[in-house]
């Protein structure tokens, strides 16, 4: 087997499991927004079901980009964008972080500390920007496989995203600041939303990260 036909293998397994690791994110972030509506119902057994699948997804995805660096070691120098593919999934590995680092501070907060001035729907907001943002990056990461262009195009839609909840972040802490009275709660809101803005800002990292790779394609 020629070393040509090897590195177009190793960078359709390589695909595949990034493919693996940004549907488990998905997955993950559609947790959080359960999280979220559980939170404002005040329903403790089902936000821990929720923990406890993001806490589950975390380590999958920690496998999975273990997974992908071994695979991209073995083939070595064959493979010409191997660097970019290991930026890719460690970037991914990134967003699962943050995902359960947002979940344990709203799972913390009191649900009439988030309804009072609307902020239960501000949360509802975000939160659903951001599964609509890693849908796009799982759009994006099917698309490598099969018309690269279409994932250029996409990432058009992740930075117009982006773009929204940095205007929708700085709302919301310009309100929390007005409107929280404890200190406690103020603290992990704005963590909370903090966790949001910086998450969505590592979905624009892998997006450009998707766009040098569908490049390359």
């Amino acid at each position: 087997m020629y070393s040509g036909e090897l590195e177009v293998q190793a960078k359709r397994k390589a695909l595949a499991v990034l493919q693996d690791e940004i549907t488990r994110i998905l997955n993950s972030s559609r947790d959080l927004s359960t999280l979220t509506a559980s939170l404002m119902k005040g329903d403790d057994k089902d936000i821990q079901h929720c923990l406890e699948r993001m806490r589950n997804t975390e380590e999958e995805v920690e496998n999975l980009r273990r997974k992908i660096t071994r695979e991209v070691a073995e083939i070595g120098s064959l493979m010409a964008n191997r660097e970019d593919i290991l930026r890719t999934a460690y970037i991914i590995d990134d967003i699962a972080g943050y995902i359960s680092g947002v979940a344990f501070r709203l799972a913390n907060m009191k649900p009439s500390s988030l309804k009072k001035a609307s902020f239960d729907d501000d949360l509802k907001q975000l939160v659903g920007m951001v599964v609509d943002t890693i849908f796009k990056l799982n759009e994006m990461g099917r698309a490598l496989s099969i018309n690269p262009a279409n994932a250029i195009d996409l990432a058009q839609d992740v930075q117009k995203l982006e773009r929204q909840v940095d205007a929708k972040y700085r709302a919301v802490i310009i309100k929390a600041l007005n409107e929280i009275s404890s200190t406690k709660d103020l603290l992990l809101l704005k963590d909370a939303v903090e966790g949001i803005e910086g998450m969505v800002d590592k979905c624009q990292e892998a997006s450009d990260s998707f766009t040098i790779l569908a490049l390359s394609m």
